[in-house]
């Protein structure tokens, strides 16, 4: 892969982390004294944060084996 393709996957690994974390802690309903909360997305946020780690660790992968290359 390509130094700038590596840079996007980091970064839209990144975005989706951060999409997650909201989605993980969205919240409906009332919060005054309610000890039943629903988070109704928190499948989503885990579904989000295994594709940003998939992503994360291809791009990872990628830019090791590259730097390996131009050492040797």
């Amino acid at each position: 892969m390509q130094f700038k393709t590596e840079v996007c996957l980091l970064a839209l690994a990144i975005t989706l982390f951060v999409v997650s974390a909201f989605f993980f802690s969205y919240q409906t309903g009332s919060a005054t004294f309610n000890l039943n909360w629903d988070y109704p997305y928190r499948g989503y946020a885990l579904a989000f944060v295994g594709f940003g780690s998939v992503l994360m660790v291809t791009a990872s992968v990628s830019y090791s084996k590259r730097s390996k290359s131009i050492l040797q």
